[in-house]
């Protein structure tokens, strides 16, 4: 669309047809980009709040799942070296 902008309808046709777009289709986007700018509305500052808290909150589980993760995969290393070092037990 923007590199479109400034041509004439001559312009806009053969760079459609050196792209594989039709015309309709430039119109299209365009029709719904304005739409979409003039549709939202500025966000109220509880909405940006709500979503701050449920950003932190996830943040926050993700580093807990990470550590976890980390953990378990540091205990099976030290299970797999100490069963290298003294063998499975078995051997009784």
């Amino acid at each position: 669309m923007i590199q479109t902008a400034p041509m004439n309808e001559a312009e806009r046709s053969a760079y459609c047809r050196e792209h594989g777009l039709y015309p309709e289709q430039l119109d299209a986007w365009k029709q719904a980009f304005e739409a979409m700018d003039a549709g939202s509305a500025p966000a109220d500052k509880a909405q940006l709040t709500a979503e701050r808290k449920r950003s932190r909150k996830l943040e926050k589980e993700l580093l807990r799942k990470e550590r976890a993760l980390a953990e378990a995969a540091a205990l099976l290393t030290l299970s797999k070296k100490a069963q290298a070092i003294w063998g499975d037990g078995e051997d009784d």
